[in-house]
């Protein structure tokens, strides 16, 4: 799955937009089966370290546009297989050093598509190896998570273990406790989280440190007024939504933002039909994809988000997509 931008690019504002903008979904089915298929252009080598991320959000895209067989399932296993490490981990492709981050796309793939049985029957490591190789990157004195042997922390890298582990039925093998302690040690006085203590607000950073409570159980830790006061402070003029504040809207925020607001059940604190219509205008309605703001190229990153994040506010003949 390839992460090469275009060749499509978002209608721009400047141009009469229809009155009722509709999600082209055949186009952007066709625009992620084709993405493969790019081998001959330079960027398509250039984002090999995304690889397989790549095929998760186009996979997810396309669950969500109802198309959950557009992509050959056989072929997908196989590829997501041949990246993993003999430590359990997986790469970003085949030869690709092994991520926390990549590991998580793995097992979401697997699970998407139910493949976890081939997991246990042909990878170098079962869904315990796996599992083994996730909570030997946790710290067990602050419960935080490296992303690597290289020891890089950050709160994506705890919640992708605790979102990873629990679809393989495995969050036993970490502190679970441990981990929430330093989500809440991520924690600002605007009820927003950070990348590591002491670290900004930022949404996408909110987002997995709720996600992380989430899963271990303990939303009520969370002070829903204060941080919905500020993600609802993210929607701009535009209807869309940006990553913090004085930055420009991002589509890719309908879900960074959106299921944030919906883990802490807020998402009725912004306005779903403008958000809506922003989402809308970042298409590319001839080639398919979405950009991350009207005018710009699209890539498949923006797709799934902008996909997923009219999904979460009820847009029609969508597949439901959980927040977390």
């Amino acid at each position: 799955m390839s992460l090469v931008s275009g060749p499509g690019r978002a209608r721009s504002t400047g141009i009469g937009l229809p009155t009722e903008l509709q999600l082209v979904v055949e186009k952007h089915v066709q625009y992620i089966q084709s993405l493969d298929k790019r081998k001959d252009e330079l960027e398509y080598w250039l984002t090999e370290h995304l690889r397989l991320n790549g095929i998760y959000w186009g996979l997810t895209a396309l669950h969500l546009l109802r198309y959950p067989d557009a992509l050959p399932r056989q072929e997908t296993i196989d590829f997501v297989l041949s990246c993993q490490h003999a430590n359990g981990g997986f790469g970003a492709a085949p030869g690709h050093d092994a991520h926390m981050l990549y590991t998580v796309s793995a097992v979401q793939i697997l699970v998407t598509v139910g493949a976890l049985d081939e997991l246990d029957k042909h990878g170098r490591h079962d869904r315990n190896g796996v599992g083994r190789y996730i909570a030997g990157l946790q710290n067990r004195d602050d419960g935080s998570f490296a992303g690597d042997e290289w020891g890089e922390t950050d709160s994506r890298f705890l919640f992708g273990a605790l979102n990873a582990l629990s679809l393989l039925r495995l969050l036993s093998l970490v502190d679970v406790p441990k981990a929430v302690a330093h989500v809440q040690a991520c924690l600002n006085f605007d009820g927003g989280y950070g990348v590591s203590p002491g670290a900004e607000s930022h949404a996408g950073q909110i987002y997995v440190c709720v996600g992380a409570l989430a899963i271990a159980g303990q939303l009520d830790l969370v002070d829903r007024d204060r941080l919905g006061g500020w993600l609802s402070e993210r929607q701009l003029d535009s209807g869309g939504l940006n990553g913090r504040p004085e930055k420009l809207q991002d589509v890719c925020y309908s879900w960074w933002v959106g299921s944030s607001l919906a883990m802490i059940d807020k998402l009725h604190w912004i306005d779903k039909d403008k958000l809506a219509e922003f989402i809308l205008q970042c298409q590319d309605t001839e080639l398919g994809g979405i950009a991350d703001r009207p005018g710009d190229m699209v890539d498949v990153f923006h797709t799934v988000f902008a996909v997923a994040g009219l999904s979460l506010i009820g847009y029609p003949g969508l597949e439901p997509v959980d927040p977390v």
